[in-house]
């Protein structure tokens, strides 16, 4: 009996090895749901696989059903980002935003807005310089959350709704109380036991990234300090909200690329 075919745009988000020479992956489709599928072969040299595959490629794939997981039969590639994988720094930017979306979707669980999101972040990023690429990635970890429905309070308490923005920091240090278990910046009359005080600066860029296109970020004017402060946001964000613990962030937070 043939087996049932099926095609999917889909996005590689993760490979793990199987046996001597196949992988299983998974993959972010086209309406936002995650994929896992076995591609036999896949790590031989001469697989037709191995540059069609490589994390952060989006391409159409035909898919045999499986027992368990579906197979590989044939892949089409749509865009490559090979520049993902030729810069040590835009790897490294690239791979948190790749882990966290592992991480929150879920097969069946269907959110298109989110492989749209992620396709123009990798071509932003694969056209970006170094200097660019950890806003590109800080900005898509933020709509990330946002489209998985976590996104972070940064324009009003998130407790009792006052509008608040840099000039309310406090005067000393500049900053703005944040609980990640609340939910968001807090008003001075409001701020929790748990609240942290972040960089005045660092809040302003979250919502600047929030808000920015991709596009537009890859030329902007950065001030890397406040991007990484935006990161360290999100690392404990994730933790808290989608209980995961991005180890790729805290390579990118040590490696001294940047």
């Amino acid at each position: 009996m043939a087996q049932q075919t099926y095609t999917a745009r889909v996005i590689v988000l993760r490979k793990t090895k199987l046996g001597e020479t196949d992988l299983i992956l998974s993959l972010l489709a086209q309406n936002g749901s995650q994929l896992r599928a076995v591609a036999k072969g896949a790590r031989r040299p001469s697989s037709q696989f191995a540059s069609r595959l490589e994390l952060g490629a989006e391409a159409d794939v035909l898919f045999a059903r499986g027992r368990s997981l579906d197979i590989v039969k044939e892949v089409r590639l749509c865009a490559g980002n090979g520049a993902l994988r030729q810069s040590i720094e835009r790897t490294a930017a690239a791979t948190p935003m790749l882990e966290l979306l592992d991480r929150i979707t879920q097969a069946d669980l269907e959110n298109p807005k989110l492989f749209a999101c992620t396709s123009a972040a990798l071509c932003a990023l694969d056209g970006a310089d170094a200097l660019h690429a950890p806003a590109i990635s800080a900005a898509h970890l933020l709509k990330t959350f946002a489209f998985a429905g976590v996104r972070p309070t940064l324009d009003s308490c998130c407790l009792c709704g006052q509008s608040i923005d840099a000039q309310q920091a406090d005067a000393q240090a500049q900053c703005i109380a944040f609980s990640y278990a609340e939910g968001g910046v807090e008003c001075q009359a409001c701020v929790t036991p748990d609240a942290v005080r972040i960089n005045a600066a660092t809040i302003s860029w979250a919502r600047a990234l929030l808000g920015m296109r991709f596009s537009d970020i890859a030329h902007a004017d950065i001030d890397q300090s406040s991007v990484f402060g935006v990161l360290r946001l999100c690392q404990a964000w994730a933790h808290m909200h989608a209980s995961t613990n991005l180890k790729s962030l805290a390579f990118l937070f040590t490696c001294g690329l940047f």
